[in-house]
């Protein structure tokens, strides 16, 4: 597991090559459900449009379950697979890129295609808002009242945490959002440092 960048906000880009229009549509998309939703939502806006070719990469970079192209009517590997490359070497996660195009009358051949579709979605990319993702674990346990301070100030001074909950019942249940990377270290540390009375662990 890593970090890795994910799109902020959904925007559009648009480029016209040799009187043929090139409307790029780029969203973040963390499932493969949620990319074919935006597709849809492309499809449904731009209906009269000649292709909506798609490419996503719904999830971490790197998965290729995530990994999905289209050419929607376009010569088979000119629009999909240059934009699904386009997006893996990006190194950015969960996003999906709907290219859609209105023809000028003048055929682009399909090396004209595949850097049309390839660089029209690059330079969207070149002005994409994008956040750092931290894969993120999930600790569960609890503790006596009087470890709380000990435990926050602990974790707070020595680990990347996204969040903290509790629930104050007997007993204090901690639910605490890690950087995934920490969380073993985080839950041996806070063992140490209650001489064992409080064992944390993941939440599968």
């Amino acid at each position: 597991m890593s970090e890795y960048k994910i799109p902020t906000e959904t925007i559009s880009h648009h480029e016209e090559i040799k009187k043929s229009t090139f409307l790029v549509h780029v969203a973040h998309t963390p499932t493969v459900e949620a990319a074919k939703a935006f597709i849809r939502s492309i499809n449904e806006a731009y209906p009269d449009a000649r292709h909506n070719c798609w490419a996503h990469v719904a999830g971490a970079p790197g998965g290729s379950h995530v990994l999905g192209f289209s050419d929607d009517g376009e010569p088979n590997g000119t629009a999909g697979k240059p934009m699904l490359n386009v997006l893996m070497g990006s190194g950015i996660g969960e996003i999906t890129a709907v290219t859609t195009r209105y023809f000028g009358g003048i055929k682009l051949g399909t090396g004209g295609l595949v850097r049309a579709y390839g660089g029209t979605l690059n330079n969207a990319l070149s002005v994409l808002p994008t956040a750092l993702k931290v894969p993120a674990a999930l600790l569960v346990g609890n503790s006596d009242y009087a470890l709380q301070g000990v435990i926050e100030q602990h974790l707070a001074s020595h680990y990347q945490i996204l969040s903290i909950q509790h629930q104050f019942t007997a007993n204090i249940g901690w639910r605490i959002e890690i950087d995934a990377r920490e969380a073993k270290a985080a839950i041996q540390s806070i063992f140490d440092l209650t001489h064992g009375s409080v064992a944390m662990k993941i939440q599968k």
